[in-house]
């Protein structure tokens, strides 16, 4: 089945697929309920399998692409004790570059999300993809799994392995010292956690992750770029309160919410990705990354 085809399936579908991506029903509870709508006479296994990733397909940049330089590296990290990511740089580099963390979703640093760190170091950054799953082996190469995974992680550890993470890249040599992060989902939430905890981030632009909480609002110096789903209940619920904690406490921020799109539309790899609107969030972050990372 195509994306644009997986793309008609009903709105209880997608609802199910939100909350079992997310942790709150099982495989087997996605199964039975997807089951019941009879989707083109498909069953809920068949359902999922088609809302899956497809890494391969989507890549856009190959690992070994000439255009890049990347490599995996394990810096010292105070949650866990240390933390492996995936470095890209531009090959023709020339000088000190900014850098920009990029943070996965709740699976871990899969195919997907080192292609990101990729496009994003063709925009002449220094891009660091870090793995959280890697005190528990790492991504394991299954979704499933990576998602099961995830749930045994200690999250207040891992949150100080990302602050660490930018303290690496403040550090980095090549770097010019300018730190910004986006990320998707899980990786939202973080963008956002960090800009309360990094007084000196120079940007953070979050996909559809959980807004600052209105209590923190004051803690964030960072300008922010907020790229939200139109059809996201769940995220979208917490935004009023953080929006205006974030007007109180004159925070820069701009805040888009993208029509027709769905929760994880930037994500080229599901069919809920929304090419007409990943392509616009693009262009707007690496925007938004160039004004506030290059900035004299």
């Amino acid at each position: 089945m195509s994306n644009n085809e997986a793309q008609k399936f009903p709105p209880e579908v997608w609802k199910l697929f939100d909350k079992y991506v997310h942790g709150a029903i099982s495989r087997r509870e996605f199964i039975d309920g997807a089951g019941a709508f009879a989707v083109a006479g498909m069953s809920g296994a068949a359902i999922l399998e088609a809302l899956n990733p497809k890494f391969a397909e989507a890549q856009q940049i190959t690992p070994t692409d000439s255009r890049i330089k990347a490599e995996y590296v394990e810096i010292p990290a105070p949650g866990y004790g240390k933390l492996r990511g995936y470095l890209v740089k531009p090959a023709s580099a020339k000088g000190k570059l900014p850098t920009v963390l990029v943070v996965h979703e709740n699976r871990g640093l899969n195919p997907h999300i080192e292609d990101v760190a990729r496009r994003v170091a063709l925009e002449n950054f220094i891009a660091f993809a870090p793995d959280a799953l890697f005190p528990l082996g790492g991504y394991p190469g299954d979704e499933d799994k990576a998602r099961e995974q995830f749930q045994k992680l200690d999250q207040a550890k891992t949150r100080e392995d990302f602050i660490a993470a930018v303290a690496y890249l403040k550090k980095l040599p090549g770097g010019s010292g300018k730190v910004g992060v986006t990320g998707f989902c899980y990786g939202g939430g973080v963008a956002n956690f960090l800009a309360t905890k990094v007084p000196d981030l120079a940007a953070a632009v979050p996909f559809y992750g959980t807004p600052p909480a209105p209590e923190e609002a004051g803690n964030i110096k960072a300008p922010l770029l907020l790229q939200f789903a139109e059809t996201d209940e769940r995220i979208n619920a917490a935004w009023p309160a953080s929006e205006e904690a974030l007007k109180k406490a004159g925070v820069k921020y701009i805040a888009y919410i993208y029509p027709g799109t769905q929760h994880g539309f930037n994500n080229d790899t599901t069919p809920r990705y929304n090419k007409e609107a990943a392509d616009l969030a693009w262009k707007r972050t690496i925007e938004f990354f160039k004004e506030n990372l290059r900035a004299s």
